[in-house]
């Protein structure tokens, strides 16, 4: 089975909150995350071409696995957590299956 990707794209509109979001999630949401998920790896992104925009990625063995993580009752509390602490950060999910992957070199 190929390996799946689970992202989320949060939007932290007011830039004066942009920097506890970025300790937080280091801190505290990434690690949490990527047990819950069950993650073999664990990415966070802010766009240069829009510095609203943060993306996390998390690598899990395979789709039906990320499916039963992102279904739990564990995650679901994650989530909640996530909304309680950052009302007004909107957020996107989506599940990505590998197609395809080359060793450049």
């Amino acid at each position: 089975m190929p390996a799946a990707f689970y992202v989320i794209r949060a939007t932290v509109a007011d830039p004066g909150r942009r920097r506890a979001f970025d300790e937080w999630y280091h801190r505290e949401h990434l690690p949490d995350a990527a047990k819950v998920l069950g993650a073999v790896k664990a990415w966070r992104f802010w766009s240069v071409s829009d510095p609203s925009l943060h993306q996390a990625m998390y690598q899990v063995v395979d789709r039906a696995a990320l499916e039963r993580a992102i279904g739990s009752e564990v995650n679901k509390k994650l989530v909640a957590e996530f909304d309680r602490a950052w009302p007004g950060v909107t957020r996107t999910r989506e599940i990505l299956v590998l197609a395809e992957e080359i060793a450049a070199g």
